[in-house]
């Protein structure tokens, strides 16, 4: 008990407020005394006195009042003494507001008996107030002199049914006014707190309250930009809140990026610091540079853009909020640390300020007298250190905050080449544009004209206009500086014109010009990827942040984002295949990207794109099978096999998947409820949802092909595989490996590979079958130098030699039935002295050219090279004769 009076003596010393409060009211300095190494917490709230009992407004206002003090006194003690952190202080006063409007409603329902009970008009229910907490109270971040701003709506129109009907619109103001009274009136013990309702639709001018069917009306046809920023934090405080989150969350949270709310949110803060200049607020730690708007402004800004897209930072809390966008490395864990230390000593700054006087300031004080006293309270020797370590924090914001929010093109001076786009129309500017280093300066003149004179173009909103005619020219200079600059440029005008309809592309662009640089490298550098990202432009996002997108893939880490995001949506199957669809671009795009910078040889690459399909897939069929209904387990006995590519680990970046589905389960309905998830899982991977498509996926080399059952058992499959597989379905499964699902059945799977590999073959018969085989595949597929798949000497020769030696030696040497790719089982082969140690290592280098010539084809969209190499296809029809004894 010293201890505390010590700690009550110092927190009197230092606030008028609590100094006052404890002379003029001794029962609360006996209760603080008592209580105070304990938070004010709901329950004790609710102990504080007989609530039931109230039987009116003006019997319930002072007991709310009396309650508020000694809320407010401990808080101050105890945050004073160092025993509450800022967390204790928001949570404890937002708690009152919300025990304060739960306490005020049923009393003031019974206040209006006479009226009876608001009826709906359509469900004939009895209504109820749904009261909402906006700003810092919906987010539990209430300051402890705060207002709070409350919206009132009610579920229905309709009428009541007492002795005195009325309008249930009628019925809902009189009590929002009664709520309203109990709380924000000032009396002689004070108020619980100053209730403001201008956030609502209509501000001043509208309704105090309003139906959901007006209010989803309002939003949809006059919601603003500002609001949206409002409506982040809106919590139910009472009522039903399921059909109000499904109204407001579209409106707040976009399907898109949207990177148009940076000009919304810039602007807002505009006037919030006209204003601050107009009233010389410089000095304020809330509204001022560097103070607390800006660190909201900057979480905020990111929620608008990226929650409809990450559903985890759809939060209120800001502190949370930053939590999340670390994690995401939206914003560096280091950018975090100080906006948190910085919002964390602004907010304890305020809370003094508040303390001294039980004032709404977030002014610095002028009399020496209280500067001293919060320089003190902050931890400083005198007011002069206190200030600096302020400005510091304020800097750090300022700073952090024209990093997120500067746009480079206000107040600058005209691109140098916004006369060139500007002048298009009248002037032939054919030779500036050569003079810029393009090669067909007309042909180029030719394409900016044909965008500025089409309809789409002239078509477009006059802000939309604007940003896309600020974008031509810097993408003009920027794609002279490659080597092809005329198909570099005319890739870009392709999307272009691809997003012009979509405003927030453009913000992007716009926003970001360091992109612009990026997307011309990638638009060079390959067709491939220029058509991908005007498929999915989404992807433009990924151009934001160079550490990101030329991050090597973390892939735990991945999937558990992946999972995260697929959680959010459960239930919403829509949603979801988007999301899988969504994630597997990005990651592409980022891989495609790391390839161009020549960050990956070939196979890592394929190991890399093999690893995310086997990811994705992992994904797919686990949240497939949450999706099904009248499961018999949780986990299904069920795996997917890869073969071919995906098997062999040699993806590309449009390369289809070849899976077979294998179950091993005794349950009566397992193979019909097997063949539902396969046929769901085939929808989720090969839909073309808006988000677009996943993987085309090929299921012909299950047993029996396309005639056989989309899911085998093992034990079918096993019988098949001994008894009854052709020839090409063993040389298949050389390339075959348990790519997810239930990991038993993989290691099944891998025995029954392992025993039809290494059965004993009579090795003519297997060479002529072979043979056989590859003359069959030339009758469908020609042999042409120009197709290194295909030609004589080719990548299908190579496979096929490889199988060959696999299939007529495993039995004397097992090691050959490892899944370790053509050029690694090539090496294996020579070791073992099957075929000499030169054409081996020939065959492995033609091998590893052929699949670098194809990958070079595919990224310039092309099916054939120009490139023909014909001493690697010599080298292969030399190995080809060796293991085969056949000239190819």
């Amino acid at each position: 008990m010293p201890a505390n009076t010590a700690a009550i003596a110092s927190a009197r010393a230092f606030s008028y407020y609590l100094d006052r409060l404890l002379g003029a009211r001794p029962e609360q300095l006996e209760r603080l005394a008592a209580r105070l190494d304990h938070c004010f917490d709901l329950a004790e709230m609710t102990a504080f006195a007989d609530w039931p009992a109230f039987d009116s407004i003006d019997a319930l206002m002072p007991a709310l009042r009396q309650l508020r003090a000694a809320v407010m006194a401990r808080l101050i003690t105890r945050d004073h003494a160092g025993l509450a952190d800022l967390h204790e202080v928001v949570t404890t006063i937002s708690a009152l507001a919300d025990f304060a409007v739960q306490q005020a409603l049923p009393v003031a329902r019974r206040s209006l008996a006479q009226f009876g009970d608001p009826i709906g008009e359509e469900s004939g229910e009895v209504q109820q107030l749904i009261v909402i907490g906006m700003g810092k109270l919906g987010g539990f971040e209430l300051n402890v002199s705060s207002d709070i701003d409350l919206i009132f709506i009610y579920p229905e129109d309709g009428d009541t049914n007492g002795q005195r009907k009325t309008s249930n619109h009628e019925y809902f103001t009189r009590l929002g006014k009664e709520l309203i009274r109990a709380i924000n009136d000032l009396t002689y013990d004070g108020q619980v707190f100053r209730v403001d309702m201008r956030l609502r639709p209509y501000g001043d001018s509208g309704p105090l309250v309003m139906s959901l069917a007006a209010l989803e009306n309002y939003l949809l046809s006059q919601g603003r930009e500002w609001e949206r920023y409002a409506w982040i934090k809106a919590r139910v405080m009472s009522g039903d809140d399921s059909y109000l989150s499904q109204l407001v969350r579209p409106f707040v949270y976009r399907k898109y990026m949207d990177y148009g709310a940076y000009g919304a949110m810039r602007e807002l803060h505009a006037q919030i610091r006209r204003e601050v200049a107009r009233r010389d607020m410089a000095e304020n730690i809330k509204l001022g540079p560097g103070g607390i708007r800006e660190v909201e402004f900057i979480a905020q800004v990111f929620q608008l853009i990226r929650g409809g897209r990450e559903r985890r930072l759809q939060l209120r809390s800001t502190r949370e909020t930053y939590a999340v966008l670390a994690e995401l490395r939206l914003l560096e864990p280091e950018t975090v640390a100080e906006l948190l230390e910085a919002y964390t000593f602004l907010r304890n700054l305020e809370h003094r300020l508040q303390y001294l006087d039980d004032q709404q300031t977030q002014n610095l004080p002028t009399s020496e007298d209280n500067r001293q006293r919060i320089a003190a309270s902050m931890g400083f020797a005198d007011w002069h250190s206190f200030l600096d370590a302020l400005n510091q924090h304020r800097r750090r914001v300022t700073r952090h905050f024209e990093q997120v929010f500067f746009l480079p093109t206000e107040g600058a001076a005209a691109h140098p080449l916004q006369a060139l786009w500007q002048e298009l129309a009248d002037n032939d500017i054919s030779a500036t544009l050569q003079q810029l280093g393009y090669h067909d300066a007309a042909d180029v003149q030719r394409q900016l004209r044909s965008l500025a004179a089409s309809q789409r173009y002239q078509q477009m909103p006059d802000s939309s206009r604007k940003k896309l005619d600020a974008l031509i020219p810097p993408l003009i200079e920027v794609a002279a500086g490659f080597d092809n600059p005329d198909l570099t440029l005319s890739r870009i005008l392709t999307l272009l014109e691809s997003i012009s309809r979509r405003a927030s592309y453009l913000s992007l662009l716009q926003e970001y010009p360091q992109t612009l640089q990026r997307l011309a490298s990638l638009y060079s550098a390959s067709a491939w990827v220029s058509a991908y990202l005007n498929r999915h432009p989404i992807l433009l996002d990924e151009l934001l942040d160079a550490r990101v997108l030329y991050a090597t893939p973390d892939w735990p880490q991945l999937a558990a984002q992946l999972e995260q995001q697929l959680a959010d949506c459960q239930g919403d199957v829509e949603a979801q295949m988007d999301t899988l669809r969504h994630f597997q671009h990005a990651q592409t795009f980022r891989l495609v990207a790391q390839d161009l910078a020549g960050m990956w040889t070939l196979e890592a690459l394929s190991d890399e794109l093999s690893a995310l399909a086997d990811m994705v897939l992992d994904a797919t069929l686990r949240h497939a099978w949450l999706d099904l209904p009248k499961r018999h387990c949780e986990v299904p006995r069920f795996s997917i096999i890869g073969y071919g590519k995906l098997g062999g680990k040699e993806l590309g970046y449009a390369s289809d998947l070849d899976v077979i589905f294998l179950y091993d389960d005794e349950h009566p309905d397992a193979a019909e409820l097997y063949s539902r998830l396969a046929r769901k899982l085939t929808t989720w991977l090969t839909s073309v949802t808006a988000a677009g498509s996943l993987y085309d996926i090929d299921l012909r080399l299950r047993p029996n092909g396309t005639s056989g059952l989309l899911v085998s058992s093992v034990d079918a499959f096993r019988q098949y595989q001994q008894k009854d597989a052709w020839l090409w379905e063993h040389q298949a499964l050389t390339r075959a490996r348990f790519v997810c699902g239930d990991a038993a059945i993989g290691q099944q799977f891998e025995a029954i590979r392992h025993q039809v590999l290494t059965q004993p073959r009579d090795i003519g018969q297997l060479r002529d079958e072979v043979l056989a085989m590859r003359a069959k595949m030339l009758e469908s597929h020609p042999a042409r130098d120009g197709d290194v798949k295909h030609a004589r000497g080719g990548i299908v020769d190579v496979e096929f030699i490889t199988q060959f030696l696999i299939l007529a030696h495993a039995s004397q040497y097992p090691e050959l039935t490892r899944n370790s790719g053509n050029i690694a089982l090539l090496g294996a082969a020579a070791n073992v002295g099957l075929i000499p140690a030169e054409l081996a290592s020939q065959g492995q280098s033609a091998y590893r050219h052929y699949r670098r010539l194809q990958h070079a084809a595919r990224l310039n969209d092309s099916q054939t090279t120009d490139d023909i190499p014909q001493e690697d296809y010599r080298h292969v029809r030399a190995l080809w004769q060796c293991a085969l004894q056949d000239e190819a």
